[in-house]
């Protein structure tokens, strides 16, 4: 018997700055000398850093002599993971931090991080006074020595005078025992389980009995081993067993071979043993012996999801009890889902009537079998009823070696790559559960392609995936059919040379009247290098943010023109003498700057920023997305004439794009000389549709105020990344311009949550006066921390506008 070895080193191209974990390697170690991940030789970071822990790869870019990644906001848990080189060939070598030790056992180039947080405090270290955890050596029947792993409780007395109980844990095929510390962190889970009462005083080993003589392993070797050097129970109610995969068959074996031997059985992602018939006179050995009999078993991405139900399915036929943990909806057959359940089984087991029998929190049940969608059935992208999403090629790419899928599944919206698994002749994956809006495309061999089934945005090589049902980015949902705008296409005689006819797309609100005596005011909102008139659309969600938006009162009645251009050199004059003119005669808009905006993304931004500081007065409001640099300055010329004609110029760019940060700094500087009001907001984020449509949402409520209007204190996008500040939506600004001067004007709250919450109402006079002022949305006293839903009604004698807000409460 010996101490365990400790953790090892760590690694040392992992580091944390902020929010965000930097991956940084030597390129003359990676294998193909070479960063990135495009066609050809590279270097990436894989592991389960996908959506939902689904395993995915971010590419390693060149950073001087280095190849360096960023990930972050990164939710808190346990991630694994390993470096790869994609080389010339396709093939893939993987390669590790020499100097860092090995982390898991069975998977040698595997490196862990562990993500602290409170929702993961349960598996964290604890402050003092854990459990030890030792090897303990025996002679195994397979080939000699092999070796066990004992946690025993801080307070383990060997010569306490009543023995101490034991639960076994068994590893699963193509597992180690040592995966229940590696990746399982079974010594946090005990010792916090032990620090807050909720485990008995017992011991927990950790075994790897193999396949072929499993229950002699057990019984004969590993048992009495134990039991000869600690001092725990030799009687089958002090024992209780529990596996993973095979290891839950082999527990689930004992129950109906050895009734009695373990009084508790713990089946994690596990079936029932084959050709066990299960007599009359078994099922009453098993219930006499067995205390506790307890199914786990994760979402259908779990191979053992349809055997876990046959197995209940032939014990409640045999009358044999049990208990179901129920689905857990989050993960499949992975340490995040199996953790949870050493976590729920290990405070039940020794403690008679200590929990109840029934489903852990937020579980469901499993009444009828998965059966995924046939080979060759699908259009991809087939979204189920549990948000898990199934994309499949055709038979095109055959003969591919590799197809993964591109997409912005990071926290963040950077770019990963999920890769798909070959069936047949074609490629295919499942991915979830995963809620709101991504866009993605396939990448074979490293070159990208669209979706060959998606005929519907054709523009881009990129596709879109809405998944409903989620908070994770609602103003990207499509709205009811009669509430949503409508968006056309059309040409124009373009100012480009070499490109005489150019595309435009053009949003108009669902009432939309032509002929209106009152011009509509207009935004003109420009693409960026490399993308096309389509891109704010088919890529960027314009529609149905403009639809959200106006359905929920927040922005004016406008029209949106989004112009295509080949490059940035004739931008102006294209715009000036082409786009406006065309837009002003084709829709019933105005032609006053004051009712006239400008927005972009990216080289979109520097011609906005250009359009402001060189022909200042032409629009009222500027929109500047992630510009990559500026397009000269306000002089003490155009200063005076700019300021006189401007509104709002909102700034708008993610943390991670240094250069767009440090533009909108030199630019905010300079229009600050000249008292230009600017609005700047920077986000966790790429320079990617990510941050930008946050920016288009941001903007959009700032310009063409009319009437009674509310505005959030940021954009509602649900829940707010770790490690970062919540947006206070609990603070509204109401501004009434011109339609509420009079009459009768009220506050109230709507929705399943409005009663645990309340409106202030002090600042009505000054609302009714035409004025804009702030209405503060106050939780009830002791409301629990957690998020909540609810609309804010303003309404008047003209109008009734509704805003709907998330309201997250957070402990004290």
């Amino acid at each position: 018997m010996s101490a365990s070895p400790a953790s090892a080193s760590p690694d040392g191209w992992e580091s944390q700055s902020g929010i965000y974990h930097y991956f940084t390697v030597p390129k003359s170690i990676v294998p193909s000398q070479t960063c990135g991940n495009s066609t050809g030789a590279g270097a990436e970071l894989e592991g389960n850093i996908g959506p939902s822990g689904t395993w995915a790869a971010v590419g390693l870019d060149a950073s001087g002599q280095n190849c360096m990644a960023d990930i972050g906001p990164m939710k808190p848990g346990l991630y694994y993971y390993q470096y790869v080189a994609p080389m010339a060939d396709r093939s893939k070598q993987v390669f590790r931090n020499p100097a860092s030790g090995v982390d898991v056992t069975s998977h040698p180039n595997w490196n862990t991080l562990f993500v602290p947080g409170p929702e993961v405090a349960w598996m964290d270290d604890v402050a003092a006074g854990g459990g030890t955890m030792s090897d303990l050596a025996y002679q195994s029947g397979a080939s000699g020595s092999h070796s066990v792993m004992v946690w025993t409780p801080p307070s383990y007395d060997p010569n306490r005078a009543k023995p101490y109980p034991v639960l076994y844990l068994l590893d699963d095929a193509g597992q180690s025992y040592r995966e229940w510390q590696e990746l399982g962190r079974a010594k946090q889970i005990l010792d916090n389980l032990s620090a807050s009462g909720d485990l008995a005083s017992m011991l927990v080993v950790m075994a790897d009995p193999g396949a072929t003589d499993y229950r002699a392993e057990v019984l004969n070797r590993i048992v009495p081993a134990v039991e000869g050097a600690y001092n725990v129970i030799g009687t089958g109610d002090g024992r209780a067993v529990a596996g993973i995969g095979r290891g839950a068959s082999q527990a689930l074996g004992f129950a109906l071979s050895d009734p009695g031997a373990f009084g508790a059985i713990g089946s994690m992602s596990g079936y029932l043993p084959s050709d066990v018939a299960i007599t009359a006179p078994l099922a009453k050995a098993v219930n006499k012996g067995t205390d506790l009999i307890r199914f786990y078993v994760g979402n259908t991405l779990d191979p053992s999801y349809n055997a876990t139900r046959d197995a209940m399915l032939a014990l409640t036929s045999a009358g044999v009890k049990f208990q179901f943990d129920g689905v857990d909806p989050k993960t499949g057959a992975v340490w995040d889902t199996w953790r949870e359940n050493l976590r729920d089984f290990a405070s039940r087991v020794f403690q008679p009537g200590s929990s109840h029998d029934g489903f852990s929190a937020g579980h469901r049940a499993l009444t009828e079998p998965y059966t995924p969608p046939a080979t060759g059935s699908i259009t991809t992208p087939d979204i189920d009823a549990n948000g898990m999403v199934t994309f499949e090629t055709g038979t095109q790419w055959a003969n591919a070696k590799d197809v993964v899928l591109w997409g912005d599944w990071a926290p963040n919206g950077q770019w990963f790559r999920i890769p798909l698994t070959k069936v047949g002749d074609r490629w295919r994956t499942t991915i979830g559960p995963i809620d709101g809006y991504y866009y993605w495309r396939y990448e074979v061999n490293g070159t990208a392609y669209h979706d060959p089934q998606d005929t519907q945005n054709t523009n881009n090589v990129e596709s879109q995936l809405f998944v409903p049902g989620g908070v994770r980015t609602p103003l990207l949902a499509d709205v009811p059919a009669n509430e949503s705008g409508a968006v056309a296409t059309l040409q124009y005689a373009s100012a480009y040379p070499g490109n005489p006819t150019m595309s435009l797309k053009v949003w108009t609100p669902p009432d939309y009247d032509p002929n209106r005596a009152e011009k509509y005011p207009v935004l003109y909102l420009y693409h960026g290098m490399g993308q096309n008139f389509a891109s704010w659309t088919e890529v960027g969600r314009a529609a149905q943010i403009l639809d959200n938006l106006y359905a929920r009162g927040e922005i004016a009645p406008m029209v949106v023109v989004m112009p295509g251009y080949p490059g940035i050199s004739d931008f102006w004059n294209d715009l000036s003498s082409k786009v406006i003119p065309f837009a002003q005669s084709t829709f019933n808009i105005s032609h006053d700057p004051s009712e006239m905006a400008l927005a972009g993304l990216s080289w979109g931004a520097r011609g906005t920023q250009g359009a402001l500081v060189n022909h200042p007065g032409t629009f009222s409001a500027y929109g500047i997305f992630s510009p990559p640099f500026a397009s000269g300055s306000l002089n003490d010329t155009s200063g005076p004439v700019a300021k006189a004609g401007t509104t709002i110029v909102d700034f708008f760019a993610g943390d991670l794009d240094s250069g767009a940060v440090n533009a909108i700094a030199g630019m905010e500087t300079n229009l600050g000389k000249y008292g230009i009001p600017t609005v700047k907001t920077i986000v966790p984020g790429p320079h990617g549709f990510d941050v930008w449509w946050q920016g288009l949402s941001d903007f959009l409520p700032r310009i063409f105020e009319h009437g009674l209007t509310i505005r959030q204190g940021g954009a509602d996008f649900g829940q707010v990344p770790e490690g970062y500040a919540p947006l206070d939506p609990k603070k509204l600004t109401v501004t009434n311009t011109e339609s509420e001067t009079t009459g009768v004007l009220s506050v109230s709250l709507s929705g399943p949550d409005a009663d645990k919450f309340s409106v202030s109402t002090d600042t009505l006079a000054s609302i009714r006066a035409g004025k804009k002022a702030d209405i503060r949305v106050t939780a009830a006293a002791g409301l629990p921390a957690g998020i909540y839903q609810a609309t804010v009604v303003v309404a008047g004698d003209a109008q009734r506008v509704t805003c709907s807000v998330r309201l997250e409460v957070t402990p004290a």
